[in-house]
């Protein structure tokens, strides 16, 4: 039985492992950076962008996902489903002949796990430290669903614009918020949110996420850019605080507003229930 389970997982590596070459890690940006005057049309440009087309409320769809931490990369094939402020669920797959390898289940309470070559089923507090163990990032629920969906609300009113820099068709608003601050850049030519940085109160860019090939879609009768490559980079979020986490995500098909929304985890039966809050990490991670 041990022979049969080690030749299980060494086959899991050499396909979750296949296409290294292919890998693909997230592209910088230039930032604006030509000093600018806050004008009538500017707020309201960021008040648009800044409700993320509310009328989307979920998402059905199949990504290719890339991982990259200081220790390890990983690509997975993955079919995600997300409930907007609710719940996500992320099937894995290995490789061209799409076998089912980890359903993962989140909700803003917890998360469950099975890891389905192994039998087991890790379940713990939806929160950044176990979102790490599963994902390589540790965000949090809401910023990394949102940034699943492609549609990034930002709460910040317009008054908490400190400043607007522009520069390669790009406008940067610097907002202040209770815990730092943020640089929101918008595309105004397409009224899109191209980027987000979330900064500490000293100023450190600890979140950078980058959105990217947009494509047009309508939802319940309203049209809307959205992008079907989101690329997230977390510094020094690692356990010992330092290095950069990576999580690419490029879909290939995706549906919005599917009738049927409701997600369900089916817990499985006869497996080895683990705790992942006292778990280090999973195999994948």
């Amino acid at each position: 039985m041990k022979g049969r389970e080690m030749l299980l997982w060494v086959l899991f590596l050499l396909v979750l492992g296949g296409g290294c070459a292919d890998f693909r890690t997230v592209g910088k940006q230039e930032l604006p950076a030509e000093q600018t005057a806050l004008i009538a049309e500017h707020a309201a440009l960021y008040r648009e962008v800044a409700e993320a087309s509310p009328f989307v409320r979920s998402l059905d769809g199949y990504a290719d996902v890339w991982i990259k931490t200081p220790k390890r990369q990983n690509r997975l094939f993955t079919n995600i489903r997300i409930n907007r402020d609710g719940e996500a669920r992320m099937l894995v797959s290995a490789g061209l002949l799409g076998w089912p390898v980890a359903d993962m289940f989140f909700n803003k309470d917890s998360l469950y796990v099975h890891d389905m070559l192994n039998n087991r089923l890790f379940q713990g507090s939806n929160n950044k430290i176990n979102l790490e163990k599963i994902l390589g990032v540790n965000s949090g629920y809401r910023l990394l669903s949102e940034s699943l969906l492609g549609l990034v609300t930002i709460n910040e009113p317009a008054s908490a614009i400190r400043s607007v820099k522009k520069g390669s068709g790009m406008l940067l608003f610097t907002l202040v918020n209770s815990t730092g601050s943020k640089e929101v850049v918008i595309d105004p030519a397409n009224r899109t949110l191209a980027a987000l940085l979330v900064k500490d109160r000293q100023g450190k860019t600890t979140t950078e996420i980058h959105f990217r090939n947009f494509e047009t879609v309508t939802v319940d009768g309203h049209s809307a850019l959205i992008p079907k490559e989101i690329d997230m980079v977390l510094y020094n979020s690692g356990a010992d605080g330092t290095g950069e986490h990576q999580l690419v995500i490029a879909y290939d098909e995706r549906v919005f507003n599917k009738e049927n929304r409701l997600l369900k985890f089916m817990m499985p039966k006869k497996v080895k229930v683990v705790n992942l809050d006292e778990a280090a990490s999973l195999p994948w991670m």
